[in-house]
């Protein structure tokens, strides 16, 4: 069997149960597809449904509208070398909970003005550059310790760490590029376990925000590079690299990478990506790639 169709349930709200199997073997006998072996990543929870035949992206379709009201999340790819040599992650409400610059907003009383920006920013609606600088500098003269309290309640995702960890500890390179700033990003390499990290700078003097970011700003352009650049640095194709991202300027890193999943992402982005995760944590960017829950590491 030279294909797999992956599912995987959020396990609070569904389980993977025969019914579910039995729909799977249907969409595939209905694309004219022959259906090999069950193997389970998780008992009730994750499932890779080996295949031949067919068209993957046709049966990844007609998957997911069978599943349509089930908190499931499906993949179809090739059996074989799923497992990536690189992670390259997004920050903001990817690995972290939430945007860090509209939390820093409500924060300061800002958020009126900051967040409908920021959504239109991630939804491709505003360049984001301007749309970054723009917002910045309605914080100028506020503390730096704004900064403080904003880390002081930043969470990760559920799966974030034990999606960094396990593929680290299987020998890929985890890096995380964020259009977010430093001072998080340091917060979250720590928290995650990422190898290393690249952000925008927020500048500083005196105590307090200056609205002033570093030059250049790090957007879409310098995600895709940067993907570029580490699959030559480790010697590899851009097909070696599994990205995660959910908003506009992560999605020519996504489009470029092996496998580029979009998580919990803006509509735009959700419409151009054909690996996604909808309903489930980062555990799943594990499953997708064929690690079974035994292999996860905390």
């Amino acid at each position: 069997m030279t294909s797999v169709l992956t599912l995987v349930a959020d396990p609070v709200r569904d389980r993977l149960d025969g019914a579910t199997l039995a729909d799977a073997a249907s969409v595939l006998q209905e694309a004219g597809a022959s259906m090999g072996d069950v193997a389970w990543l998780a008992p009730d929870r994750a499932c890779d449904v080996a295949f031949d035949g067919g068209d993957p992206d046709a049966i990844l379709g007609a998957m997911r509208r069978v599943l349509e009201d089930r908190p499931i999340d499906a993949l179809t790819q090739p059996r074989e070398g799923r497992r990536r040599r690189i992670l390259l992650a997004d920050m903001d409400s990817t690995m972290v909970v939430g945007e860090t610059l509209d939390e820093m907003a409500v924060e300061a009383g800002l958020a009126d003005q900051i967040v409908p920006i920021t959504r239109r920013a991630m939804n491709g609606e505003l360049d984001f550059a301007e749309a970054l600088r723009h917002r910045l500098a309605l914080f100028a003269g506020q503390p730096a310790d704004l900064i403080d309290r904003v880390l002081a309640r930043t969470a990760l995702n559920p799966g974030a760490r034990t999606a960094v960890m396990t593929m680290r500890a299987h020998g890929a390179f985890c890096q995380l590029v964020s259009g977010g700033f430093d001072a998080f990003t340091r917060w979250t390499i720590a928290a995650a376990g990422f190898d290393a990290a690249e952000a925008n700078v927020m500048i500083l003097a005196d105590g307090r925000l200056t609205g002033g970011v570093g030059d250049p700003i790090l957007g879409k352009g310098r995600k895709l590079a940067l993907l570029r650049e580490l699959a030559d640095r480790h010697g590899v194709g851009a097909d070696a690299v599994i990205a995660v991202g959910d908003g506009a300027n992560d999605l020519p890193m996504l489009q470029a990478a092996g496998v580029g999943v979009a998580y919990r992402a803006k509509p735009a982005v959700r419409a151009a990506c054909r690996a996604r995760i909808d309903h489930t944590d980062l555990t799943t960017l594990l499953f997708f790639q064929g690690y079974p829950e035994t292999a996860f590491i905390d």
